[in-house]
């Protein structure tokens, strides 16, 4: 009755169900998006890149991150790791060159600097990653029982859309940040894991069974 209660009074401060129903929408947008198919993937395709992720540690432990967006080859499969990968690197570089030392100091306006040093990063490492992730995708595919050719043109085409899948997401946290509820992209690490946990603990029931 407590826990009742306080969602009661949580509701009752204007601000505050703004942010949640700000939080909530921005959520499910991410969402949605999770599952936008790439262009030149056929549902046989997805079902035997699903079965090859369920059965490796790894690719499982990637898809959960990302919310099941990896195992569905969706514009969103990158996720937000290349900006969090980003960041530690721009962190590591504050901690070595002095230059980023003296933007750490500058308080609000350093940080604007570094927040936009790291945005080129992500880009730059999106533009590595994403090829690397479509000829894996193609080789998972093709190895699991489906059929998946990508030429230079079509990988470049679907590079492009990665980046921006992951920007738009990057973009969804920082909004979120701003106008919803806690720091954004922990928010949406956590929602991507919590939509494949129930998912990961019933495949790990059924295949001890």
């Amino acid at each position: 009755m407590r826990f009742i209660q306080t969602i009661k009074n949580i509701w009752a401060i204007e601000e505050l169900r703004k942010r949640i129903i700000v939080t909530l929408l921005l959520v499910l947008v991410y969402r949605l998006g999770c599952y936008v198919v790439l262009p030149g993937f056929h549902p046989d395709d997805l079902d035997a890149l699903a079965n090859f992720t369920n059965k490796s540690g790894l690719m499982q432990l990637l898809d959960m991150f990302s919310g099941g967006a990896f195992s569905q080859a969706s514009i969103f499969a990158l996720g937000i790791m290349p900006y969090i990968t980003a960041s530690i690197v721009i962190q590591l570089l504050g901690m070595v060159l002095p230059s980023f030392q003296k933007m750490q100091r500058e308080g609000e306006s350093g940080r604007q600097k570094l927040n936009q040093y790291t945005r080129y990063l992500t880009v730059l490492i999106l533009l590595f990653q994403a090829p690397a992730y479509l000829v894996n995708l193609q080789v998972q595919v093709n190895g699991a029982g489906g059929h998946v050719a990508m030429g230079f043109w079509t990988i470049v085409f679907l590079t492009i859309i990665l980046a921006a899948g992951s920007m738009f997401i990057m973009w969804l946290g920082e909004r979120i940040t701003d106008r919803g509820i806690g720091n954004g992209i922990s928010f949406i690490i956590l929602v991507g894991i919590i939509a494949r946990f129930p998912g990961a603990i019933f495949y790990e029931f059924t295949s001890r069974l």
